[in-house]
């Protein structure tokens, strides 16, 4: 007997659902259109949405659900084609922040349950990390990573990984030893110092933002890394702006994080000429 090929479920941004149609319509019309008789088409749709809890819903046109609401019965109508593959196209960018985080611990528990797997495209750090158990990074239309949630939080492999992270990424060659059991690194555009592991040729570094100290005058405590540069960009972070990232144009170029009083205190703005300084044993040297 020939095997029957099972469609790829698909869940867009907008969800895509037809204005005229009630949620059950919605969830039935794949089916019909594949030549399943209306009242399989509805009993499959009510599965579905009962399912997802959307059943008591099931008569309600779009435009009388909400945007979680209105996402559950776009999942339903994949779903019930039975795909092998659910593929999510950013469902979460067309709700406002507070429906989406409402959603995004539905969704979660929502795709657990599943027995096919899932492909979550997102441009959000949160999501990826929330949701990815195997995560694949694109670049200009190039795979650049793959592997693990936690491969891709402790070994970024480029700069756009690092970015998406929020830590500092730089590749360099171990150019050799400056005493007291440390080592040159040289960068494209300068150098650092970290402690001697014993290796050689060419490695990758991360600084976490917060292990880098920031000061108007020139350290005067252990650290060995000590840059000099103008600030670029203060940028408050989420939720509330008591922790600020600093992009400071140094060689190589860091971005720090510190709390807001304390770049206000140390008058830490655009233009200001700062000292971003670390220490050797605050840089993670990933070698392969």
């Amino acid at each position: 007997m020939p095997v029957e090929e099972r469609p790829i479920g698909y869940v867009s941004q907008d969800y895509s659902l037809f204005p005229h149609l009630s949620a059950r319509d919605n969830v039935a019309f794949g089916l019909r259109a594949s030549g399943r008789s209306r009242r399989e088409s509805r009993d499959r749709a009510d599965r579905a949405l009962d399912r997802l809890g959307m059943l008591p819903l099931a008569a309600r046109r779009p435009d009388a659900l909400s945007g979680g609401q209105r996402q559950r019965v776009a999942l339903a109508r994949a779903l019930v084609l039975d795909p092998d593959v659910l593929l999510l196209d950013e469902p979460l960018s067309a709700l406002d922040l507070m429906t989406r985080r409402e959603v995004r611990g539905e969704l979660r528990r929502t795709l657990d349950a599943l027995p096919c797997a899932t492909v979550f495209v997102t441009h959000q750090p949160h999501e990826a990390l929330g949701f990815g158990e195997r995560i694949v990074v694109l670049e200009q239309g190039r795979v650049t990573q793959r592997g693990s949630r936690a491969d891709f939080v402790h070994r970024p492999r480029s700069r756009y990984v690092a970015e998406f992270l929020g830590v500092n990424l730089f590749e360099g060659a171990i150019a050799g030893p400056t005493g007291d059991g440390l080592v040159r690194v040289d960068l494209p555009d300068g150098a650092l110092a970290i402690a001697d592991a014993g290796l050689a040729g060419v490695v990758r570094l991360i600084v976490h933002p917060h292990d880098i100290v920031l000061s108007r005058e020139a350290p005067a405590g252990s650290a060995v890394n000590v840059l000099r540069g103008p600030v670029e960009d203060v940028i408050p972070e989420p939720p509330d702006g008591d922790l600020v990232r600093v992009v400071v144009a140094t060689r190589p170029a860091l971005i720090a994080q510190v709390t807001r009083r304390s770049a206000e205190s140390l008058g830490v703005e655009r233009g200001a000429v700062v000292f971003a300084s670390f220490k050797a044993s605050g840089v993670r040297v990933i070698t392969d």
